[in-house]
């Protein structure tokens, strides 16, 4: 596997504070309600499968640790669920926004925010045990994505769950980028993955994991996988989508729904793991 143990722990916040994800999914104006509302309409309407995959009413009453809050949006529904949250974020600008949507929306009460590198958790997240522990679409943006999950590891308790998404290497979206910005120079996929792996270009990091390979990195550091799924194909025109518009792309747009969802089952860009403490 790549290795980005070069890259340090500040290019990552850099990167992040200069666009925290999803910053741009509403035109209103940031930290008002209609804002946080159009970013979550926007969020699970394009991507469906995460309140599936999260189980938002399933953590009611129960402790939720969330590793990489970005501005807030799955950790709003938890609390909105019930759960109390204990949510860490690396980029202050990302967590800035996170905690003024759980003040819009009324949870401060179920809701702690603390800011820190996800591989050094213990020395900043007081220790105890969590039902959950939840991070979708972070650890392969840090350089030691296997710390993190060693970390983890000393908050939860045996038969504690973890969630986490992962990108998929054999998926639709590694094909695209090598093929539409590295003009099929497969043998510098990881570079062009890293630097094309998000909406703003040139993310320091950026894992990819196969099947396989995701389930060692879980399983290796105290946890057993009970689930593994491959979801999401984006399949919208990038030149319509950030003007609001959902007009999807060839070859999507006349593609069947049940061909497209077999397609994303199996080369979706999202790997989502769900694994039990042992």
């Amino acid at each position: 596997m790549t290795d980005f143990s070069h890259a340090t722990i500040d290019d990552v916040r850099q990167y992040w504070d200069r666009r925290p994800c999803n910053i741009r999914h509403s035109p209103q104006p940031v930290g008002t309600r209609a804002y946080f509302d159009e970013v979550e309409a926007r969020k699970y309407f394009v991507e469906p499968h995460i309140p599936r995959f999260a189980e938002f009413e399933r953590w009611r009453g129960k402790r939720v640790l969330e590793i990489g809050c970005g501005i807030g949006t799955d950790t709003v529904n938890f609390a909105r669920h019930g759960a109390e949250v204990t949510a860490v974020e690396l980029s202050a600008n990302s967590l800035a926004i996170a905690r003024q949507r759980v003040g819009v929306y009324g949870f401060e009460d179920r809701v702690r925010f603390f800011r820190g590198s996800a591989e050094e958790l213990t020395s900043f997240v007081p220790k105890q045990t969590y039902d959950l522990i939840y991070s979708f679409g972070v650890i392969h943006h840090t350089p030691h994505p296997e710390r993190v999950l060693a970390e983890a590891r000393q908050y939860a308790a045996p038969g504690s769950t973890l969630k986490i998404m992962v990108y998929h290497r054999w998926s639709w979206n590694v094909l695209w980028i090598v093929l539409g910005y590295g003009k099929g120079k497969f043998w510098r996929t990881a570079e062009l993955v890293a630097r094309n792996s998000e909406a703003q270009s040139g993310c320091p990091v950026t894992y990819t994991y196969s099947r396989p390979q995701a389930r060692r990195l879980v399983e290796s550091r105290g946890f057993r996988v009970t689930n593994l799924i491959v979801d999401h194909i984006f399949p919208y025109r990038i030149d319509d989508y950030v003007q609001y518009r959902y007009v999807k792309a060839w070859p999507w747009s006349w593609m069947p729904q049940p061909v497209f969802r077999w397609l994303e089952k199996r080369f979706g860009w999202h790997l989502c793991l769900t694994a039990e403490a042992r």
